[in-house]
């Protein structure tokens, strides 16, 4: 026998919720009837995902790894649905959007015209926030996070991944000299973020074999901020390549340590909470910036 979506749900509603009695209410059903679900679930797959404890339930290591399959399956059954609403109907009201400063100036902006066109009746606001938000705090309907997501309770569509890359203006590189190794770094001006500290983890080997870890001479929040100050000729600092495109190819930015860097690559991602009173204006916006961007948006 298969599994079904009920089985999936039970068993994604026992973890996100820590008990099978809260899963069993969330979905509806008897405390029997979740417990049944999660054991014929079990009994199909012929393994333990979950080790019941007096106190708590615990993910085996076959079940953190069905779990993420699970995840996947409900997400994409989830985006299909909404896919199909979005069509029937034509979205209306107010979709309030989150992403870091660049994401929303290099990717999302550009894009705003083309969807306004073909959705007219979504009134568009957008927030602009360098650190991660609680969506409901903030009333926020759909943010874009760059880097792993920790939130388990969010749904999330991939966007794509961006490598980054180490950077500097010709400007500055004429006045200091072109860094030909990591171990030069320390006789020049590093940009970099206040937080969080990995980004400040450059994708770069030193002499030991460990990630460059560099210490800013400035610093800020704000990856627009560290952009506009490389291009002014301040330092040598490390970007995403979906906010550097264009200053590569215009070369306002010169990269770097170009065969010694590290094939590093930020994820990003649509997140949300489930809303149905909102699930049109959301899924036709994801669909959209996904749909525009392509599968592959930032490979160069």
């Amino acid at each position: 026998m298969k599994t079904t979506l009920d089985e999936l749900q039970a068993f994604v509603a026992v973890v996100d919720s820590g008990s099978i009695t809260a899963a069993a209410d969330r979905l509806g059903l008897t405390i029997s009837a979740a417990s049944r679900t999660l054991g014929r679930l079990e009994e199909k797959l012929q393994t333990t995902l979950l080790r019941r404890t007096t106190r708590r339930l615990e993910l085996t290591e076959e079940g953190q790894t069905f779990l993420q399959h699970a995840r996947a399956i409900l997400a994409s059954v989830d985006a299909a649905e909404e896919q199909m609403a979005a069509r029937r109907m034509q979205p209306v009201g107010r979709l309030r959007v989150d992403a870091a400063t660049p994401f929303m100036l290099h990717v999302i902006v550009p894009l705003l015209a083309g969807f306004r066109a073909r959705y007219p009746g979504v009134e568009l606001e957008l927030n602009s926030n360098e650190g991660i938000v609680d969506l409901i705090e903030k009333r926020t309907d759909v943010a874009f996070r760059i880097g792993a997501l920790k939130d388990s309770t969010l749904h999330a569509r991939p966007v794509g991944t961006s490598r980054v890359r180490v950077l500097a203006s010709p400007a500055y590189l004429k006045r200091h000299g072109t860094p030909t190794r990591p171990a030069q770094l320390g006789q020049h001006t590093l940009l970099g973020f206040t937080q969080p500290e990995s980004l400040n983890d450059w994708p770069l080997r030193d002499a030991d074999g460990n990630t460059v870890r560099i210490q800013p001479a400035i610093a800020s929040s704000s990856g627009e901020t560290l952009r506009q100050m490389a291009l002014a000729g301040l330092g040598v600092v490390c970007l995403s390549d979906f906010m550097t495109r264009e200053d590569r190819r215009t070369g306002k930015l010169v990269p770097l340590f170009v065969r010694q860097t590290l094939d590093v690559r930020q994820s990003i991602s649509a997140v949300y909470y489930r809303n149905t009173a909102l699930a049109s204006r959301i899924a036709c916006f994801v669909e959209y910036v996904t749909g525009a961007l392509g599968q592959r948006p930032f490979d160069e």
